[in-house]
C-alpha cells in the first residue's frame, strides 16, 4: 500500500495517509473538517534505474573494466582499419 501526503488548503494541516489506491478519496481535513483536503504531489524516496532487474544485470564485473574493454577494442579496431587502407 502506498503512503499519500494529504494537505489542507484551508487551514495548512498536513499528513501522510497510508491508503490502497482503490480506497475513496480523502476530502474532508481531520483538524478543521472542511472539504479541502487535497493529496499532493511527492517525490518516492526511492529511485529505480538502470535497463531492468535482471541477472546479467549484476555481473561481478567492475563498471570501470567493461568501459576500458570497449575503449581498447574500439582502438584497436580504428588502427586496424587505418593500416589497411
Amino acid at each position: 500500500m502506498p503512503i499519500f501526503d494529504f494537505k489542507c488548503e484551508a487551514c495548512g494541516y498536513s499528513k501522510e495517509l497510508l491508503r490502497k489506491i482503490s480506497d475513496s478519496i480523502l476530502t474532508e481535513c481531520p483538524e478543521c473538517h472542511k472539504e479541502t483536503f487535497k493529496k499532493q504531489v511527492s517525490a518516492p524516496s526511492f529511485q529505480l534505474t538502470g535497463s531492468g532487474w535482471y541477472v546479467t544485470d549484476f555481473k561481478n564485473k567492475s563498471k570501470d573494466g567493461a568501459k576500458s574493454d570497449t575503449k581498447t577494442e574500439t582502438k584497436k579496431d580504428a588502427s586496424a582499419s587505418s593500416t589497411s587502407s
